[in-house]
């Protein structure tokens, strides 16, 4: 007999099975996949594991992820990687150690900065460190790239390792020189290693497939005057912030495509009727989500894994020439500014980039839900 969530997996699923790129036969015969290609850079956290089940839902070959340093620090997130994976026997997917700090920001220059601007309301890894937090379950942050907290990998320390001979920016050089124009490119953290990529290659950029990148807020500043700290923190846009540097070099590289997921990965924030939902099928995934997922937050990194994926769910969108601000007397240090066409720079070589607006909600709902409910292991990749 068919459990109650048995027909509708059976009609989902089949359905996601029907749009996966399918195997094609080259000239000679060989059988090759036609699955798209995607690295995955982001501060992985014991609940920001979507990203990589939506990408192995959709039929995508995910091949390989990063930790890198923004919500903490990049050994730390490294780790979250790692144990999140090996809980869905998913180890068969490497994980890189991205750079500890970004070009030229550092907690020291951090908190300066905030002397004199007045600090950021979420200050990730270079917030002070604070012990009871992490023992609470924070990852840790403060002045130390080094510093872990196993209470804060609340999904299990991991058994694997990752790559240790090749450096996260490495990866992503020399995966790109071998897969020219096939990857994509996804980064829900901060900019670093894919900036660091660029200026080791300054042909990884264009042979790229496209850059997705969770960041980018705009025009967030009245709210962050006029609502809680609470709000103003979901405008911090720290992944841009904690290396203004790094993101201005990644956003003026020359990607074929970059698609920024700001105030549009701000849209959804998860009720506890849908994290009910999600453990109504019980795995690893869906405990972790309805146990420890903070019901303040939105869906930032599912979000913009759903755009990468499936393009169809944008509802609304613009395009413009983006800079970032890299002045660091500025109050605006790490933040974007737009321009249009007539308007942009001439001293200076901007990208064009689409800026998500809004989203679907209930297709981003279902894709994640699917994707935590029904996760593949390497047994089925």
């Amino acid at each position: 007999m068919l459990l109650p969530w048995a027909s509708s997996f059976a009609l989902l699923f089949g359905a996601s099975l029907a749009s996966t790129p399918a195997a094609h036969a080259r000239g000679d015969g060989e059988v090759t996949s036609a699955r798209p290609k995607v690295i995955l850079d982001n501060d992985w956290t014991t609940t920001e594991f979507s990203p990589f089940l939506q990408a192995l839902q959709a039929g995508w070959d995910v091949v390989g992820l990063i930790g890198n340093t923004a919500n903490s620090w990049a050994k730390q997130a490294t780790l979250h990687a790692l144990a999140t994976l090996e809980i869905g026997n998913l180890t068969c997917i490497p994980v890189y150690r991205g750079a500890d700090y970004p070009l030229l920001n550092n907690p020291g220059l951090a908190r300066a900065w905030g002397l004199i601007h007045g600090n950021l309301p979420y200050q990730g890894a270079f917030a002070p460190q604070n012990g009871p937090l992490e023992q609470k379950g924070h990852d840790p942050s403060g002045d130390d790239p080094e510093r872990i907290s196993r209470a804060a990998l609340m999904e299990g320390f991991p058994n694997t390792s990752h790559v240790l001979d090749v450096w996260g920016a490495e990866f992503l050089v020399q995966t790109v020189r071998k897969y020219p124009g096939e990857v994509t490119i996804f980064s829900a953290g901060a900019l670093t290693n894919i900036a660091l990529a660029h200026r080791i290659d300054p042909t990884f950029a264009k042979n790229t497939k496209g850059l997705f990148v969770m960041g980018g807020y705009m025009d967030g500043n009245l709210v962050q005057v006029t609502g809680s700290t609470y709000l103003a923190s979901l405008q911090s846009d720290i992944n841009l912030k904690i290396d203004p540097e790094g993101s201005k070099v990644a956003l003026s590289a020359p990607f074929p495509s970059i698609t920024l997921i700001g105030n549009a990965a701000n849209q959804f924030i998860p009720s506890e009727d849908y994290l009910n939902e999600l453990a109504e099928v019980e795995n690893p995934y869906t405990r972790l989500m309805h146990r420890y997922y903070d019901r303040r937050f939105p869906f930032w990194d599912a979000t913009a894994a759903a755009v990468m994926l499936d393009p169809g769910i944008v509802t609304n969108s613009t395009e413009f020439y983006v800079d970032v601000d890299t002045s660091y007397a500025s109050p605006s240090y790490g933040t974007i500014h737009a321009y249009q066409e007539a308007l942009k720079p001439k001293a200076q070589t901007l990208q064009k980039v689409r800026m998500v607006v809004s989203v679907d909600e209930e297709r981003l709902k279902q894709q994640v839900k699917m994707a935590l409910q029904f996760p593949p292991t390497c047994a089925d990749l």
